[in-house]
């Protein structure tokens, strides 16, 4: 379907003509997806966006990932059966109107207000103030004519917390803005400039009672307030889109790796033995440790991802039987997953850029796209060190639990684990992976628990509890990475130990050995501070490490090819799955419209005349 290709590399048109063209393939997409794909198998359709519309945005994205699980989840079963299905067919199109300019994961600071007017049992939707704009939201500048809107609830001068509204802001007709609606684009970004991000004002805007999502709280007709039965159930459209994220994540890690790693397979550089000619660079040591340990890191957060995929999918059908007894887990391990993974994928993808030296700095490497893009994930659906200090909460509870002899969850059972105190990697053998993640979970466990400790010893001497926990914020991110960074390794251990054929076992085992090696060199200060592991040991893990380089070495091609992102996705001369680069790389720069013209019409009035003068004063 050639409707559905860039008729020029979509990075040499300006903005307005990449939204235009973005628009119309989302037409040809939505008109002939049926064609050539499953519309209602999600991966699939993900899949076809990924080819037609690569990193740089699809104006339905944020309809489909959160806009419509918004009102699946927190709608009623009567607002459901008005708004899912007119969304599923796009009968309009929606975003998911939270963050504001002035707040973003302090949810509880929005300024944006919905107050319950009882005379007309209407809401009043309205913003106070300049850093009330709601701000950011995906697809709302141009495209979307419905929000889901976060707003503090107030019934009778009463603040009830942030809440959910369906709000119509276009016209269904027209797409002019409705009354009482200031709507428009935030302007170009450091990536996803297909996207639409907008800012939207309400200025009084009424909205039937029945417009507020009540599946879990509700308001009755004379003010009533029903809270839902867990505070964390309105948040389920974020927890949605951080389960989601882990899996985007990784697949922004991969493509990165997949062009690096190609291309220092095509890419010759000096002599390793002298007089015996240039070497593909991928031969030397050093370009092994960048690559391979962001290809074995994209390859355990792809298959973490799909664990969580199903362990959300799996608490979600628990929270609509009316069971929350695992969403405080579920919540805990995704902001600690959010936080970790897009971090750690974002230097991953910086590293890739690099290891392509100057040719990576150009925009038809791919790389610099993946990396804007991928980058984004830091802030948005929650700014990282607010993420990793909501999972520093549940686990310092944890701690307060094992000291009051209460259960613990299998998530945080590992705390209790006291007998695991010594290091013992050359007794290891084929059970390396054991090994290495007793360590890390000794790792996790003592950093935990002191920086618990500390908490506690900050409230003894006389601080509050906000001041204590201040004073140990750092402390208690670092717990948390540890503890996140650990359970990844034990769900990526798990799930390649699944594997039914032994061949892909054994190739994804190299891989699961390169990352837990890579994760325990990374984390070693705290091994040897604790006296678990000696200066020597260490240094046996990293001579496992070098010798799994030089294994994975002879397939690193095929570790990438296997992960199938096409050529057309990758977008990427230095990717090229054939490695004809260098020709291509030359028709590349001659596509520039720079190029149209041989004397640019500005170098005639400015330039020249300049130079002429400077001449005619010799």
């Amino acid at each position: 379907m050639p409707e559905l290709l860039d008729p020029y590399p979509h990075v040499f048109m300006d903005r307005p003509t990449k939204v235009a063209n973005s628009m119309r393939k989302t037409v040809a997409v939505m008109e002939g997806a049926s064609e050539i794909a499953d519309i209602t198998n999600r991966d699939e359709m993900g899949h076809l966006v990924c080819e037609v519309f690569g990193d740089d945005g699809f104006p339905l994205s944020i309809h489909f990932v959160m806009f419509l699980p918004a009102i699946q989840g927190q709608a009623d079963d009567e607002q459901a059966e008005e708004w899912v299905h007119k969304a599923i067919q796009l009968q309009f199109i929606g975003t998911y109107a939270q963050t504001e300019l002035g707040h973003g994961t302090n949810l509880r600071a929005l300024e944006t207000t919905a107050t319950y007017d009882k005379n007309t049992q209407e809401f009043v939707l309205n913003t106070p103030t300049v850093s009330a704009y709601k701000w950011w939201p995906g697809n709302l500048g141009k495209t979307a004519n419905v929000v889901v809107a976060n707003a503090q609830l107030y019934i009778d001068g009463k603040n009830y917390g942030p809440h959910n509204f369906f709000v119509r802001i276009r016209d269904e007709e027209t797409h002019q803005p409705m009354p009482g609606i200031t709507v428009g684009d935030i302007g170009p970004k450091f990536g996803l400039n297909t996207n639409d991000n907008g800012f939207l004002k309400f200025d009084h805007v009424r909205i039937p009672r029945r417009s507020m999502l009540m599946r879990h709280s509700k308001i009755s007709p004379e003010g009533t307030y029903s809270p839902p039965v867990h505070p964390k159930l309105s948040y389920g459209a974020m927890i949605f889109v951080r389960a989601t994220m882990i899996r985007m994540l990784a697949h922004s890690l991969l493509k990165a790796s997949t062009i690096a790693i190609r291309y220092s397979c095509i890419r010759k550089q000096g002599e390793i033995t002298p007089g015996a000619g240039e070497v593909k660079i991928l031969d030397y040591q050093t370009q092994q440790h960048r690559l391979f340990t962001a290809m074995a890191r994209g390859f355990a957060y792809w298959l973490v991802g799909q664990e969580i995929k199903q362990i959300y999918e799996r608490i979600a059908e628990d929270v609509k039987q009316g069971n929350v007894d695992q969403l405080a887990d579920l919540h805990a391990l995704l902001s600690g997953m959010k936080s970790v993974v897009s971090f750690d994928a974002g230097k991953g993808i910086e590293q890739c850029r690099m290891a392509c030296g100057g040719h990576g700095y150009s925009h038809a490497s791919g790389l610099p796209e993946i990396y804007a893009v991928e980058v984004a994930g830091c802030t948005y659906e929650g700014e990282n060190m607010v993420m990793l200090q909501q999972q520093a909460r549940y686990l310092v509870k944890g701690v307060q639990k094992l000291a009051k002899g209460e259960e613990l969850t299998s998530m945080l059972k590992y705390l209790g684990n006291n007998s695991n105190r010594r290091f013992r990697f050359a007794e290891a053998g084929s059970k390396i992976e054991d090994t290495l993640i007793q360590a890390m979970e000794y790792i996790a466990r003592t950093t935990i628990q002191r920086v618990s400790a500390r908490l506690d010893s900050l409230k003894e001497s006389g601080l509050s509890d906000e001041d204590a926990w201040n004073e140990n914020a750092v402390e208690l991110t670092r717990a948390s990475r540890t503890h996140t960074r650990l359970w990844i390794a034990v769900c990526f251990k798990d799930r390649v130990n699944r594997i039914q054929d032994p061949k892909i076992r054994a190739a994804l085992q190299d891989i699961l050995h390169l990352h837990l090696c890579y994760e325990v060199i990374d984390m070693s200060q705290y091994l040897l501070e604790g006296g678990y592991a000696t200066g020597a040991q260490i240094a046996q893990v990293k001579d496992v490490l070098y010798k799994l380089l030089a294994k994975i070495r002879p397939n690193a091609v095929s570790y990438v090819d296997a992960y199938e992102v096409s050529d057309t996705e990758l977008r990427s001369v230095l990717g090229r799955r054939d490695g004809n680069v260098y020709d291509n790389l030359l028709k590349w720069a001659q596509s520039n419209p720079l190029n149209n013209v041989e004397v640019l019409p500005a170098v005639e009035k400015h330039l020249m005349p300049m130079m002429k003068n400077a001449k005619s004063k010799l």
